[in-house]
């Protein structure tokens, strides 16, 4: 979705048709969402690798937000807040020139143990949602997906 050549500021004024665009945003996002959802019923997400820079993105993650739990519900209120926000913001500014679209609106699920619905997901942007899917998948809380659409795999290890 292009609204013009980069570092071009959007003037509400004069965009044409802005109920399309934010059509077309929510289209992107739900793209983004069930294509993430589809790759985790076909491999498990502690074997996924979501960028080229999933490491860094990791480390990163864990050292500016040691207490963030991601196995536990997200708390939106405190990510959103001024502090959560500027927090959040410092980090995301990191991968301006790395990630494509790493400041675009995504679905996020504010818990790894549901399905994405409609009280259990939260509008993020795509390095949070980065971020956060990494740290997951690295601690497995996402493979129970692949082993829910699979039980015989896991039933031929045993």
């Amino acid at each position: 979705m292009s609204l013009g050549p980069p570092g071009a500021s959007l003037d509400p004024e004069q965009a044409q048709n802005f109920e399309d665009m934010e059509k077309q945003f929510a289209v992107k996002a739900v793209q983004h969402m069930t294509t993430y959802w589809a790759i985790l019923e076909k491999m498990k997400g502690s074997t996924l690798r979501l960028t080229r820079m999933d490491d860094e993105i990791y480390e990163h993650f864990k050292r500016d937000f040691p207490e963030f739990q991601v196995g536990s519900t997200i708390n939106e209120d405190e990510m959103k807040s001024k502090e959560g926000k500027e927090k959040w913001r410092n980090f995301m500014m990191e991968y301006e020139k790395k990630i494509d679209d790493y400041n675009f609106g995504t679905m996020l699920r504010s818990d790894p143990k549901f399905e994405y619905g409609q009280d259990t997901t939260i509008f993020a942007m795509r390095m949070q949602f980065y971020a956060i899917e990494i740290a997951r998948n690295r601690e497995g809380l996402n493979d129970w997906i692949y082993e829910r659409e699979h039980p015989e795999a896991e039933s031929s290890k045993a």
